[in-house]
């Protein structure tokens, strides 16, 4: 059956995709980042940098929304070889869970271990404020799906695989760490996930903040799932790009959360250099 017909399976679609990215590549990253709302900015500094448009890669979905680019880029975060995605796809684009999570699918078939998903998060937590970085400790998920639903692949992973422990410990505390050594505020909490794309109301705020979470926001929580299926290990950062219906008086406006994001971007950048070199120091 020729590549690309629908009934290939979804393993075979992101063979073809991680042959096609490999090809193109010149270093061996085994860290993946994944580029939220008005972070994108931090995969213009690699060094060595290789850019691919994810519409020269077989499978991967575009995006359409401002603020994510919507590129592959691999290089070096000094001297270290990373792999980013500058810019995701969502849910509510109209893109299917299976979509959304296909990089990364990807990222797993081209050898990556640890994959680090950041996003622009709406604060729960009065004490997360404009501008705070959130290292994601859990999630909720309450997009109304789960990207592992249908037939299972067990070259991916188990049909029903663990989530005791989504997002790694040891990776939660390493950021922390990072954060006090360059003096910059972070803290851990937990991340609802909602499918979007209209923001949530004060009473759903409400909902979440009984439910426990911290921050609020429309992706990350599919790719999570997806990569804990696939063993992959994996941090979350959010930045609180503005305060959730309810909790502030204002009107929520996705100008704001770009602003903010930039606004933020030398300590984002300089926490998440850190990181990444402290995370392949490990290796």
């Amino acid at each position: 059956m020729a590549e690309g017909v629908a009934s290939t399976s979804l393993y075979e679609r992101a063979e073809h995709a991680a042959r096609t990215i490999r090809a193109r590549l010149t270093t061996e990253p085994r860290i993946a980042i994944v580029l939220g709302s008005g972070l994108g900015g931090f995969a213009d500094d690699f060094e060595e940098p290789v850019r691919i448009p994810y519409n020269e890669i077989p499978g991967f979905p575009r995006s359409t929304v401002e603020g994510h680019t919507g590129r592959l880029v691999a290089g070096k975060v000094d001297s270290v070889p990373v792999l980013a995605m500058q810019g995701r796809v969502h849910f509510y684009e109209g893109y299917s869970l299976e979509e959304v999570t296909f990089p990364i699918r990807t990222f797993k078939l081209l050898g990556l271990k640890t994959l680090i998903l950041t996003n622009a998060a709406g604060g729960i937590n009065v004490q997360l404020t404009q501008g705070a970085l959130m290292v994601i400790s859990d999630h909720v998920n309450l997009m109304g799906d789960n990207p592992l639903r249908g037939p299972n692949d067990d070259r991916f992973g188990p049909r029903f695989p663990d989530m005791s422990t989504v997002y790694s410990p040891a990776l939660q505390e390493l950021v922390v760490e990072e954060a006090k050594a360059i003096g910059a505020e972070v803290r851990r909490g937990i991340y609802g996930g909602l499918s979007g794309p209209s923001y949530e109301t004060p009473a759903e705020i409400h909902l979440l903040r009984n439910l426990g979470a911290d921050a609020v926001g429309m992706s990350t929580v599919p790719e999570a799932i997806v990569a804990r299926h696939m063993d992959l290990e994996v941090l979350g950062i959010s930045c609180i790009t503005n305060m959730a219906a309810g909790i502030s008086d204002e009107p929520i406006d996705h100008a704001e959360v770009m602003a903010t994001g930039d606004r933020v971007r030398g300590t984002f950048t300089e926490l998440l250099r850190g990181v990444v070199a402290r995370i392949n120091s490990r290796v």
